[in-house]
């Protein structure tokens, strides 16, 4: 549902639901550490997308003045959960308020997965 965001004597503006979706994606998406966006809960499969669908992985609920937002994310093995979920939080905030004009109330991170990089670090070594 697309709510009205301002009044203006000229009319109104409306931000859609999937416009913020798109927006709290990306800045996801460009926190080091984030291997990529999962479908979530929903769908029971961990899909990873690279820089495909956006909104994959994004919920959002949006009034007249404030958002929420709820993102499902695969990290990269090696990255600290607790501080790339931070800073994702943060990014997202800074993305969407700054893009919007609207109070992001808050930015719930779910992680789903760890991806795994197959290189040779990570491989074990066969003698």
């Amino acid at each position: 549902m697309i709510e009205p965001i301002e009044k203006y004597d000229s009319g109104s503006i409306r931000i859609a639901n999937e416009v913020v979706s798109i927006i709290a994606g990306l800045a996801a998406t460009e926190v080091k550490g984030v291997a990529g966006m999962s479908g979530g809960v929903v769908d029971g499969i961990t899909e990873l997308l690279k820089k495909k669908n956006f909104t994959k992985g994004v919920k959002v609920e949006v009034g007249e003045k404030q958002a929420a937002i709820d993102l499902y994310v695969v990290i990269e093995y090696g990255y600290r959960i607790p501080d790339t979920a931070y800073l994702i939080q943060e990014n997202v905030k800074k993305a969407v308020e700054s893009m919007t004009g609207l109070e992001v109330i808050e930015v719930n991170v779910n992680i789903q997965g760890v991806e795994f990089k197959s290189d040779e670090t990570t491989e074990p070594k066969v003698k």
